[in-house]
């Protein structure tokens, strides 16, 4: 595979354009917004200061937030990275998606070695989706819109049918690979098909502080803290494509992998956030990733970085003068994590609901999969609106493909949430929403109106029932299956009607009738 040089693709924020370029910008449009997808990794439902965080800042985000419209009912495609984004772009929850959970094709060998991934393309990524899928990027692509897709993948490994310029992306620049990710210094990133050299020296995830290092010494991290660092190249990578695109339309899908672990941050935010909190233990590294001297400031750091970058994206948008024409969405794959160092509980990442381990990210549980959602459209989206609209990432499609004029496909699951957007009555509604995930033990989940149901363990023999009552339950404390025998029914109904046997045997289910 042909290496390409790092410097040619480390590309500076834009500067300031003149008033005929914004003139120019504006006037050569369709008539058809640019939408900007950012797909936060792991962010709890609880992180965000307009969802309640008191402990982290994210001004920009929250500024998104009181110019367009806060979601309170939105839901993941799934617990985990991998399905999550697989539903989003294809329209098709977990039942019906051809990727149900995060499957690291291990068949091919030595796939969790770093060492042995970076000297050979051919052990990274994950399973592929199919040649041939019909994804929001193909069909956007079709409607004349430029599209990129910039941050982690983990659809498809180098070289297979599932890489994002073969699913409808003109532009890649990121993470292939989902382990590569696991470190934000990483000896190379992708541009399109081709590897970029970073000028990061091999400190593969998971290596431990050096031995006799002092854990309270700043210099014991230095292999943590190496020279480029990921999410600012892929930044500079948005802000060409946005300025290179800005007299058409322009579908921008921001995987940021940020804040899933390792915590690795700016210095900079950093130390703000260790002036703020205090001094703390640090994390040695013995729950996966890497070590990090300040943990929740780390943590910290690495959100607010986002955020910045958000609002650094915004000034963009309205200085080539595009930002009224654009639909900016945020939210995350799914819910917060619990291992790496990261401390849910100190945080409350799962703001109403529980934010201990079991019942965020790998869970079916409300801290699992719902998630945070901000839609902003000057103009289109009344400022400071909120909606209840009960809605999921396989909604996205049928969405963009409406604002854009595309009729899309027949096969998905997805309801545009376009009515809501624009405060329109004839918003469409799902009977119920949709969750299988076949890896943890497997689970699938429903939700039904005020009814929140999980069948959890199912392949250990498992098919009990538990079913909760969000509106005086949003914890899910208090199983309420056996008082309701009815709405128990229903709901194994859904179970059995909504699971098709999965194309891959890796996510097949005896137990619920598969072969």
């Amino acid at each position: 595979m042909h290496i390409l040089s790092f410097s040619k693709y480390v590309l500076s924020v834009i500067a300031i354009f003149s008033v005929a370029g914004i003139c120019s910008a504006a006037s050569a449009k369709t008539g058809r917004p640019n939408i900007i997808y950012i797909l936060a990794d792991d962010l709890g439902y609880g992180e965000l200061g307009c969802y309640g965080q008191k402990k982290i800042e994210t001004p920009n985000i929250d500024q998104l937030r009181s110019e367009g419209m806060k979601f309170t009912q939105h839901y993941s495609g799934s617990a985990v990275c991998a399905p999550s984004r697989c539903v989003l772009l294809t329209g098709k929850h977990a039942g019906h998606a051809y990727i149900r959970g995060n499957d690291e094709w291990k068949e091919r060998g030595n796939v969790w070695s770093y060492a042995a991934m970076n000297k050979d393309c051919s052990l990274e990524g994950q399973r592929p989706l199919p040649a041939g899928t019909v994804t929001i990027a193909s069909l956007l692509k079709s409607a004349n819109y430029a599209t990129a897709c910039v941050g982690k993948w983990g659809l498809g490994a180098p070289g297979t049918e599932g890489t994002p310029n073969k699913q409808g992306f003109d532009l890649f620049f990121g993470y292939n690979c989902q382990r590569q990710a696991h470190t934000y210094y990483p000896c190379h990133l992708y541009k399109n098909e081709e590897r970029v050299k970073l000028r990061n020296k091999e400190i593969a995830p998971g290596t431990k502080l050096p031995k006799g290092a002092d854990p309270l010494k700043a210099e014991s991290y230095a292999n943590y803290t190496l020279t480029d660092y990921s999410p600012e190249l892929m930044f500079s990578e948005i802000t060409k494509f946005v300025d290179e695109n800005k007299k058409k339309p322009f579908f921008l899908y921001w995987a940021s992998p940020i804040p899933h672990v390792p915590l690795q941050a700016p210095d900079r935010w950093v130390k703000y956030y260790v002036k703020k909190f205090g001094n703390e233990e640090p994390y040695i590294g013995n729950k996966g990733y890497f070590p990090a001297r300040y943990p929740r400031a780390t943590y910290a750091a690495m959100i607010s970085y986002l955020d910045e970058n958000v609002g650094k994206l915004v000034k963009q948008l309205k200085d080539i003068g595009v930002y009224d024409d654009t639909l900016i969405i945020f939210t995350s794959d799914n819910g917060f994590t619990f291992n790496g160092g990261t401390q849910s509980p100190w945080f409350n990442s799962g703001g109403p609901f529980k934010s201990e381990r079991g019942w965020g990210k790998t869970s079916l549980h409300e801290g699992g999969v719902r998630v945070p959602f901000i839609a902003s459209w000057p103009g289109k989206i009344k400022a400071g609106s909120e909606t209840d609209h009960i809605s999921a990432f396989w909604d996205a499609l049928p969405t963009f493909c409406e604002i854009a004029g595309v009729t899309p496909p027949d096969d998905i699951d997805g309801i545009s949430y376009l009515s809501t957007l624009l405060q329109k009555s004839n918003q469409k509604r799902h009977p119920y929403l949709y969750w299988e995930y076949p890896e943890a033990g497997s689970s699938q989940a429903v939700r039904m109106g005020k009814w929140k149901a999980i069948r959890k363990k199912i392949r250990k023999g498992n098919m009990k029932i538990e079913l909760f009552n969000l509106e005086k339950d949003i914890r899910e404390e208090n199983n309420v299956a056996a008082q309701n025998p009815e709405i128990i029914q229903k709901i194994e109904k859904i179970l059995r009607e909504a699971h098709t046997q999965s194309e891959l045997p890796a996510f097949r289910q005896k137990q619920l009738g598969d072969e």
